[in-house]
């Protein structure tokens, strides 16, 4: 999924004329790995479903609470994971998050010793706290790296690598953990799953979490200082109805592309749709968060070129397009059209979040916590969808992201024309 940014346009970063421009390309690519890292392990969660739910012979709904666990940490911790980094700042706030995500990853080790499932979701909202804070803190200080002009096209391109991770994650994922699942779905060959395959995959992210914290530690990153303006202080983020709005679309836009994400494996094993194995169908996963990463290097030069509102409405109808073909037909149409819609998720999240933010001044970093919240949708979307299958079918679920796609449409053309309430 897309990392939740934070951004405003009140800030020094915005050179005045004949004033030689600050070079952020040090720092902003250094960060690089910090997306890369928040892509990844976001997103190893689409492996981690099927793989607990064949290991605890979990239904869709009881599986989906891993979406739940990991996304209403975004609900439970966006909040005070501000705070905290107003106190310790955006490098503090980057650290801490590394470090407690770290935390997370080991307590998958005791977690799958004793094969406990409410042991691995605990272990999970820990790590998913972390990365929350690696959110809170990161990005919006990628965010203000530069002129806020260029913000939409930036902050898509930075997206890029977050989606690199996602890339990435399916591929080894599927290679470490679900290449170990048997071919038979019973309880005793679901005892006989060898936990290992993914204590040692948590540990090595741990491991590597704890490294990146040791040199972002080392790293001197730019100081950023954000300029104030007088305005009516009565007048809170909550009061713009298409900020209000941005909030709906970035909870229906994560919920959409995470419950989509985290039933491919279970969606391309259906025997009227392709009959993969757990391995092979994780492997293309890859080709959904893929076409995101693609999509966002193509988005960032697109958004300089065209209307965002309009553009995020194209994407947003393709997505419902690609989403009723694929559940109105079978084979490799069914596959290719569901694993398409990564593609037309690639600039969602920027472009709702700059819509929304748009004019709202002092306002910003209130609404930018606000859009951080809407996250929660993660949670929700996917746990209605395994209602949904459970009581009728896996198809029949999908059209919840058909609804959420037609929301952000409206959003696009209609819903995120500046108002005040």
């Amino acid at each position: 999924m897309a990392a939740p940014i934070s951004a405003s346009p009140l800030r020094t970063t915005d050179t005045p004329p004949g004033v030689e421009t600050p070079n952020y390309t040090p720092a902003l690519a250094s960060l690089t790995v910090l997306f890369f890292m928040m892509g990844f392990i976001t997103c190893l969660n689409d492996i981690l479903i099927p793989y607990l739910k064949a290991i605890f012979q979990l239904s869709y709904t009881q599986a989906n609470l891993i979406n739940l666990c990991f996304f209403g940490a975004y609900f439970v911790m966006g909040i005070p994971a501000g705070k905290l980094v107003q106190r310790i700042g955006y490098k503090g706030g980057m650290l801490a998050g590394f470090l407690i995500a770290a935390l997370g990853a080991f307590l998958f080790y005791p977690a799958a010793d004793s094969r406990s499932y409410g042991l691995f979701l605990g272990a999970l909202f820990v790590l998913a706290t972390g990365v929350v804070l690696l959110q809170v803190a990161g990005n919006p200080y990628v965010s203000i790296l530069g002129p806020a002009k260029s913000a939409p096209a930036r902050l898509t391109l930075t997206q890029a690598f977050n989606s690199l991770g996602t890339t990435v994650a399916p591929l080894l994922g599927s290679a470490l953990i679900l290449s170990n699942l048997p071919d038979l779905d019973t309880a005793a060959s679901a005892a006989a799953i060898d936990v290992k395959a993914v204590q040692i995959p948590y540990l090595c992210i741990g491991a590597v979490l704890i490294i990146i914290s040791v040199l972002l530690g080392m790293l001197k990153l730019p100081i950023i200082t954000l300029a104030h303006t007088e305005e009516d202080p009565n007048r809170r983020a909550y009061h713009y109805r298409h900020l209000v709005f941005g909030v709906i679309g970035i909870f229906a836009y994560v919920g959409g592309e995470v419950a989509i994400g985290s039933h491919i494996v279970s969606y391309l094993n259906l025997p009227d749709v392709m009959s993969l194995t757990p391995k092979i169908a994780g492997d293309k996963v890859a080709y959904y968060w893929g076409g995101a990463m693609v999509g966002r290097f193509l988005g960032a030069y697109l958004l300089n070129k065209f209307n965002p509102g309009r553009l995020l409405a194209l994407n947003s109808l393709g997505a419902v397009i690609l989403v009723l073909i694929s559940v109105s037909t079978t084979g490799e149409i069914a596959m290719w059209s569901l694993l398409a819609v990564g593609l037309m998720n690639s600039i969602m999240f920027a472009t709702i979040f700059t819509l929304a933010v748009a004019g709202l001044g002092r306002n910003t970093e209130e609404a930018s916590g606000l859009l951080n919240v809407g996250i929660v949708g993660g949670a929700v979307i996917p746990l209605l969808f395994g209602l949904v299958a459970d009581a009728s079918t896996l198809r029949w679920a999908f059209i919840l992201p058909v609804l959420c796609y037609a929301y952000i449409m409206w959003y696009g053309l209609k819903g995120h024309k500046p108002t005040a309430a």
